[in-house]
């Protein structure tokens, strides 16, 4: 593990002198720990809380409320209330998880009750999007058969997600990582992001959506500016980490994360973009201000 106080200072020096040298100065001062680190707003940040974990939900979000964060996703729904009651929203809701996927008929019962509750609860705290997943290859499901399979169970909810006016957002996961139970899912059945795109497109509404995770299409596919215009109408939700690792949004990784948030914003798209980074720093919130910082971006 990296000393923080080592990646701050080394932060701080690698700035100053792109700054010295006439390029941006957008992160100068991300380490500060007073005040809102998110100075522009045009991307609307939230956070998946899970990656924080064993800090408490509650302490986090006084955190994510510090620093301009505007909502919390991938937290107890228990939690709900009191998170709102600090001003900040939900940006998205669960459903089943990812490895009891509707890719097998056996899972469809659970997915469609897990789905059609996610959506009346989305619906009743004002959130517009319901996390889905394909679930689990297994042995004996043909591609096109478990394609078949998750398509058949997205249409059968999708009349009530369109009546209710919320949104399933399906998630591709990468399946090469194997170092870590989230930060790579061998077996994924959706780990393909443009297979993804071709599920969405045969549910046929849209009310059906993809969750681009920045760091899964980097891991599995890469190409992600080209992907986020190609795809940019069909897209409905983001999520950052830094690659390889998953971890934070520093120099070590290869993402290019401000023109990455600088094209998403030249598609129009003013949704949520969720940090789903796992901080190996120390100081766990520098980590989310540097990163909050990092994609605070204009055009």
């Amino acid at each position: 593990m990296k000393s923080p106080l080592t990646r701050r200072r080394f932060l701080g020096n690698s700035l100053l002198t792109l700054a010295g040298a006439g390029l941006s100065s957008q992160l100068l001062g991300v380490t500060e720990q007073s005040g809102p680190a998110i100075k522009h707003g045009q991307i609307r940040q939230s956070i998946m809380g899970w990656c924080f974990n064993p800090m408490p939900t509650l302490e986090l979000a006084k955190h994510c409320k510090a620093i301009g964060l505007e909502a919390m996703e991938g937290i107890n729904t228990k939690f709900y209330p009191q998170i709102q009651e600090l001003g900040l929203k939900i940006s998205l809701v669960p459903s089943h998880g990812f490895a009891q996927g509707p890719v097998n008929t056996d899972n469809h019962e659970h997915c469609r009750q897990k789905l059609i509750d996610g959506i009346d609860l989305a619906a009743k705290i004002g959130t517009k999007n319901v996390i889905t997943f394909t679930g689990m290859s297994e042995a004996g499901i043909s591609v096109e058969q478990g394609s078949k399979n998750c398509v058949a169970l997205w249409k059968s909810v999708m009349k009530h997600a369109e009546a209710k006016k919320i949104t399933l957002v399906l998630e591709h996961l990468n399946s090469r990582d194997d170092t870590h139970p989230m930060k790579g899912h061998p077996g994924y059945f959706g780990d393909d992001v443009d297979f993804c795109v071709d599920l969405i497109k045969r549910v046929d509404s849209p009310n059906m959506k993809l969750l681009f995770d920045i760091y899964h299409v980097q891991v599995m596919n890469g190409d992600i500016i080209r992907r986020i215009n190609q795809y940019q109408d069909l897209i409905g939700h983001y999520h950052t980490a830094g690659n390889p690792g998953r971890g934070e949004l520093d120099q070590d990784q290869e993402i290019n994360y401000p023109g990455v948030l600088r094209a998403i914003l030249r598609t129009g798209y003013r949704g949520y973009v969720a940090q789903e980074f796992i901080p190996e720093w120390e100081d766990k919130i520098a980590a989310l201000r540097q990163a909050a910082a990092l994609c605070d971006v204009t055009i």
